[in-house]
């Protein structure tokens, strides 16, 4: 069975994949790169303290760092590192068919995506905390997180199972994390 699941990811992998062209090249490669969205991060920092305030802002700051550490340290040394699944770039058996941008792959493993973890615990904590003062917020920073995660799969660094198995580890650290604040008395209002 689990022979047939990773057939099926990588039958996917390589319909999504083969799906490109130089102009999403280049969109692509900069919806997936880290530092690209340091400006959007700051956005979000600036709408916590706009509706909370400087103090529960800097508290709420923190949560998501918190979060973020986890999914970026779990993604890598409780998955990549334990189950050592070969990104496809780096899959002889498939590897010539992958297409790359910029003749980039990565590191070896890739189960599951860090990037998906982060991404998703982002959107997981930060629609907790938003999702009631900003309409629309929750439908706008899952979109944003699975546009991100769905580069990925573009740029032929992970198979859509990555994607998955990292987007239900964020948002089950987002939750866990903002969970545990609550039950350590943050009041949101």
């Amino acid at each position: 069975m689990l022979e047939s699941i990773l057939q099926f990811d990588t039958d996917l992998f390589l319909f999504l994949n083969e799906i490109n062209s130089p102009f999403w090249d280049a969109i692509m490669y900069w919806i997936s790169h880290k530092f690209f969205w340091i400006p959007f991060y700051g956005f979000l920092v600036f709408l916590l303290y706009k509706k909370y305030g400087l103090q529960k802002a800097i508290v709420l700051t923190l949560l998501i760092l918190v979060t973020f550490a986890l999914c970026n340290t779990l993604s890598v040394e409780a998955f990549k590192n334990v189950f050592h699944r070969l990104r496809p770039c780096h899959n002889e058996e498939i590897s010539g068919l992958v297409h790359l941008v910029n003749d980039h792959c990565g590191g070896q493993w890739g189960f599951v995506s860090s990037h998906a973890t982060n991404v998703f615990g982002l959107a997981t904590i930060t629609s907790f905390f938003l999702s009631k003062k900003i309409k629309y917020f929750s439908v706008l920073i899952f979109f944003w997180a699975g546009l991100v995660s769905y580069s990925r799969i573009y740029l032929g660094v992970h198979y859509p199972l990555d994607i998955t198995c990292g987007a239900l580890l964020g948002i089950s650290i987002g939750s866990l994390v903002y969970g545990i604040s609550i039950l350590a008395g943050l009041k949101l209002k």
